[in-house]
């Protein structure tokens, strides 16, 4: 719904109200575009209206910028709204002046940030939604802020999204950032794909009728039938996997299935099958097991007609609803089932999001007072590493899902069970067949940690560990030790770089080494005394020179890398 048609409907309602103030706080102001800044509140609000949240998101989302940007105070916000508005107002306000750039300086925000999200979802709701405004007005700011926001929306914000369970938002937040990210590739695909999704699409209108004749036949009709494009930041990063070749991207253009009930979804998959032959490995049920951020749905790669490969997903209209909205459509179902009237409560929200509470059992784990610049940085990069990479999803005996990062071990595995299960953790079994418990899991992956009582962990688990939960409590028991023996032998390898310093550049050099298969053990950023240019110091869990000749090849290259070395230690 409008913003305006809600307010004209609601005379005298707090959105009104907010509405009001808001527009006579930001009264002569205006955007880089030159557009009054007032759009740019009410846009946020009528986003966050949209996804129907409650009266008081709603009115924060519309007043988010008055303490910030006009002489209103936080008490006026207060005395005019309430404290709850005025809660909402200040954490968004606070993360406003997050801008991330990967350097030490932000790091403090980046934790005021995530101590914001884990007691009040709400905050997070609303600063996506001035976000996605903000991306969408992208084009009027100058090419460097644009760089620098488009990389915080991509690297940050869209992921959270994400891990809330708002796909379509994640999705769409990633394609706005692309073309600042990745000009020249966004330029290939925008002449090279726009055939292709003209010329599927009218294959798919094709066999539509076919589709719906069937499902009729055999008793699973479906409420709807439409085509889902495949984004195109998701459309790039999956062609990097596949050597830019469009004809191996079977869901350039998906057919989506929108059915009544649950049962009906499996009939429609069945009847599918039988009429086009599914390719094998490619039916994928999130019913059964959902993905954590909460994804439900069906899919299945079937050869239509011609032999051209179909992807089709198939879900009810409240799947879909969540699917796209995530724990913002939650909110709303948990209110009409409660026949609420106001929000609900922020801390049983939080409870369903099991990764924002992890973020802030770690950050308390971790004293603020005298951390050392190497200590932050090594904290903003555990986050990025735990929480904003590719997923996988493993199982334990009981059916739980655990998520983890791609490249954990059943030692991950076993310290995000339980602390004390990964101290004794003697062996592992994956899918009923002992492993080593340097093993890499895979998505499905059935899971069971063997225990044995009086058993320590072992210092050689952190080369392969991945999570920062497993390796402090490897750190924790280790340092418990008492050490008689040196060994004298090399154990790892300190890298030093010599860096002119850029957006993205510690992003680059992490992902460099990350993508060269070797494990960073610890960070630290310094500027020599006199010197010109800072210095990266990072140890890495590798040995063998001729991987670390290759690896200083590919540092080297990356673009404000002045110099590298290394030694072994």
């Amino acid at each position: 719904m409008a913003l305006r048609a809600y307010i004209r409907k609601n005379p005298g309602s707090t959105i009104e109200r907010a509405f009001r103030f808001a527009e006579k706080a930001h009264a002569g102001q205006k955007r880089k575009s030159g557009e009054p800044y007032f759009n740019h509140s009410a846009a946020t609000g009528e986003t966050l209206l949209n996804w129907k949240l409650d009266e008081a998101s709603v009115a924060a989302g519309i007043l988010h910028d008055v303490v910030e940007d006009t002489t209103v105070t936080l008490e006026e916000v207060k005395k005019e709204f309430g404290e709850e508005i005025a809660f909402l107002v200040d954490g968004v306000t606070k993360l406003g002046r997050i801008k991330y750039r990967g350097v030490e300086a932000k790091v403090e925000n980046m934790r005021k940030m995530l101590l914001a999200l884990s007691e009040d979802l709400r905050v997070v709701f609303i600063k996506l939604a001035d976000r996605l405004h903000n991306m969408r007005t992208l084009g009027a700011l100058p090419p460097p802020k644009q760089k620098r926001v488009a990389l915080e929306t991509n690297d940050i914000y869209a992921p959270i999204a994400y891990r809330l369970g708002m796909q379509n938002l994640a999705g769409e937040l990633h394609d706005l950032a692309f073309p600042y990210l990745h000009p020249r590739e966004y330029r290939w695909l925008t002449a090279n794909v726009k055939e292709r999704y003209v010329e599927r699409q009218k294959y798919l209108e094709k066999i539509k009728p076919l589709l719906e004749k069937t499902l009729r036949e055999r008793g699973a009709a479906a409420k709807s039938i439409d085509f889902r494009a495949k984004r195109m930041s998701s459309l790039y990063h999956k062609l990097l996997r596949h050597d830019l070749d469009l004809n191996r991207i079977y869901d350039l253009v998906a057919l989506r299935i929108i059915v009544e009930t649950e049962a009906d979804c499996y009939n429609v998959l069945g009847a599918i099958h039988q009429l086009w032959p599914p390719l094998p490995g490619r039916i994928k049920d999130y019913i059964a097991l959902p993905k954590p951020n909460g994804y439900r749905s069906l899919h299945t790669t079937v050869i239509g007609p011609d032999q051209k490969a179909v992807e089709i997903q198939i879900r009810t209209a409240d799947m879909h609803e969540e699917n796209e909205n995530g724990i913002a459509a939650h909110w709303l179902y948990e209110q009409k089932k409660r026949g609420d009237e106001g929000s609900r409560a922020a801390h049983e929200l939080t409870e369903e999001v099991k990764w924002v509470q992890q973020l802030r059992r770690w950050l308390a784990s971790i004293p603020t007072a005298g951390r050392t610049q190497a200590q932050s940085e090594d904290f903003l990069q555990s986050m990025k590493i735990d929480f904003f990479r590719d997923r996988i999803f493993a199982i334990t005996p009981k059916g739980d899902v655990i998520d983890l990062p791609v490249g954990a071990t059943p030692v991950d595995f076993a310290y995000h069970i339980h602390s004390e299960i990964g101290n004794t953790c003697v062996g592992a079994k994956v899918n009923d067949h002992l492993v080593p418990l340097d093993r890499e899991l895979h998505s499905g992956d059935l899971v069971q940690i063997l225990t044995q009582k009086g058993k320590r962990p072992s210092e050689d688990w952190l080369k392969f560990v991945q999570t920062s939960l497993a390796k402090e409590h490897i750190r924790a028991a280790v340092r418990g030790k008492s050490h008689t023996l040196v060994d004298r032998k090399p154990r790892k390898t300190e890298l030093r770089i010599v860096v002119e310093d850029r957006v993205g550049l510690l992003k680059d050099i992490s992902g460099t080494i990350a993508r060269s298969h070797v494990n960073i053990l610890s960070f630290t950023a310094y500027n020599p005394k006199g010197g010109r240019y800072p210095v990266d110091k990072i140890e890495c869990a590798i040995t063998d020179r001729e991987k670390i000749e290759k690896l200083v090849l590919k540092l080297k290259r990356i673009k404000g890398v002045k110099e590298v070395s290394y030694q072994l230690v």
